[in-house]
């Protein structure tokens, strides 16, 4: 594997260790591990997105386009080109990252993919744009599919589902899950602020079960600091 692949989507270890140091203030201007580009149901086109992570100043970020990764792919390029023409200026690490649908507890659910290998096999079902069925859209492949593929795996929004996350967290943890989205903005406050009691709970539930905390503003308008 080439030094160039390796910085395209970085290492997993490095991203585990990020998220080791997750808190209630890392999002939104210090990392953001959630946000759409008009390559799935965003209204940023990823330069956009680019532009404003390095203007915000984020250390890192994670582009989750719903099952696909165009949008990554271009800002990773446009990335690249930065970096050239700005030599020892600050760029911020951008991670592969996908959102997948999957069952879960016989509901539907959002599992984040990071840092996984584009090419892999094991991922390519889920990066097809299109939401898989039969065994493929099970949450325990879904989450194995992302590790096989060198990534980790973090269930999204734990709190915005048909079931509790007292239920939901337990059981992809039982799956294999890496991690949980602890720290995440329910009701779309502005300015953007993780929701307290909701992230409190998640938090807890994922010391409980060894899971990695990360966060997000799962970004579909056009401000990196919002939601919507």
């Amino acid at each position: 594997m080439t030094v160039k692949i390796v910085e395209k989507f970085t290492s997993r270890e490095e991203l585990k260790q990020v998220f080791q140091t997750i808190d209630a203030k890392s999002c939104p201007t210090y990392f953001n591990f959630h946000m759409h580009t008009v390559h799935s149901d965003g209204r940023l086109q990823p330069v956009a997105l680019m532009e404003q992570a390095i203007a915000i100043g984020l250390k890192g970020l994670a582009i989750t386009d719903h099952h696909g990764i165009g949008g990554y792919q271009v800002a990773q390029s446009w990335l690249e080109n930065w970096r050239w023409n700005n030599p020892g200026a600050n760029a911020p690490i951008l991670w592969t990252g996908v959102e997948i649908n999957a069952n879960l507890l016989n509901i539907e659910v959002h599992i984040l993919g990071y840092a996984f290998e584009p090419e892999h096999p094991s991922i390519k079902p889920y990066i097809q744009r299109r939401v898989t069925t039969g065994q493929d859209y099970q949450a325990a492949n879904v989450i194995s599919a992302i590790q096989n593929a060198g990534g980790l795996a973090v269930l999204a929004h734990p709190v915005r589902y048909r079931r509790s996350h007292f239920e939901l967290i337990p059981a992809a943890a039982e799956a294999g899950i890496d991690g949980v989205e602890t720290f995440y903005a329910y009701n779309n406050p502005n300015p953007w602020k993780p929701s307290a009691r909701e992230s409190m709970q998640v938090q807890q539930l994922a010391d409980e079960y060894s899971l990695l905390n990360t966060c997000g503003t799962d970004t579909h308008g056009l401000n990196l600091l919002q939601r919507l």
